[in-house]
């Protein structure tokens, strides 16, 4: 793998990877379930780099906030496991990936209520089951989370929940609340499940910039240590690292991994947050989605960087 001292300027980088990826038409889709999800207009498109030197290049839209949606499941994740002490949680939730749909009814309970992974919706549910034992407000755990992880932003608002957002894509929960109801039954949810998808689903609409989703995720590049000290150990970023790179990306994690060579967690607000460890974290967004529910023109973007700069972990 390339160094920071190897790898082309990035400023420049950057600014180029707007220029010939940022969508000149209309493709893809977006969740036709989120209503607040259709609204950004089709050729937005933002980067960001931030780095374990401490410098934070970006272009295009990076300063635009976008829904997080399932990037946050990286955060609570990380969240979960630094107050496990027990190590309970992996007795609640694999390390697979799934083969199929990130929201399957079929495969949990054939799997008798434990999820393949942390990063399909019924094993964030766990995830965010887990958190809610410390507070009942978990979504506002892991919004203190980001907000410490990003740090001072210049009078510039921060990561924020779009609370209105969240009611209406809770109008429309019925699968996740189908998910829960199903934990429930198998004994893998301890909180209500109203309340658990509740939780869900607003921190799922924490709204951030790619600039502050590249800072909220350099803890992973950098053993683990974040902006106030250790956000979990050495090994856990490790593993963290690892299920991204086989879980993160729903279905296409295989064809992620073979593009870009970099773990990854994409979220269908249309941003990515992917990591090269020891260098930096990096956030893409444009909201247009390809069939497996990735941004089409953000995973395009982190191919090509990957290729500019030889960062990837093979």
């Amino acid at each position: 793998m390339m160094t920071a001292l190897d790898s082309p300027p990035l400023g420049p980088v950057l600014e180029d990877l707007v220029r010939s990826h940022r969508p000149r038409r209309e493709a893809g889709s977006v969740p036709a379930n989120i209503p607040h999800l259709q609204s950004p207009p089709f050729d937005r498109f933002g980067i960001a780099v931030a780095t374990t030197s401490g410098e934070v290049f970006s272009s295009g839209d990076a300063d635009l906030p976008f829904s997080i949606q399932s990037i946050s499941k990286v955060f609570t994740l990380a969240m979960a496991l630094s107050a496990d002490d027990s190590g309970s949680l992996w007795s609640r939730v694999l390390r697979e990936p799934s083969g199929t749909s990130f929201n399957s009814l079929v495969q949990l309970e054939v799997e008798h209520g434990i999820p393949r992974n942390p990063f399909i919706n019924s094993g964030a549910l766990v995830v965010t089951d887990h958190l809610m034992e410390r507070s009942p407000d978990a979504a506002a755990q892991v919004l203190r989370f980001l907000a410490d992880q990003v740090g001072h932003q210049n009078g510039r608002q921060g990561p924020f929940i779009d609370e209105a957002a969240a009611r209406s894509e809770l109008s429309s929960s019925s699968r996740n609340l189908a998910l829960a109801h199903f934990l429930k039954e198998f004994g893998n949810l301890r909180q209500p499940a109203q309340a658990v998808v509740e939780n869900y689903v607003r921190q799922c609409s924490i709204m951030m910039t790619c600039v502050e989703v590249a800072k909220a995720g350099l803890f992973l590049a950098q053993d683990g240590r974040g902006a106030q000290g250790a956000v979990v150990s050495r090994s856990e970023a490790k593993r963290i690292g690892s299920i991204m790179l086989t879980c993160g990306m729903y279905d296409a994690a295989g064809e992620f991994a073979y593009r870009v060579g970099l773990p990854g967690k994409s979220g269908v607000g249309g941003g990515i947050l992917a990591i090269v460890p020891g260098e930096c974290a990096i956030c893409v967004w444009s909201p247009r989605l390809d069939s497996k529910g990735n941004s089409l023109a953000g995973s395009a973007a982190l191919a090509d960087l990957s290729d500019r700069t030889g960062w990837s972990i093979f």
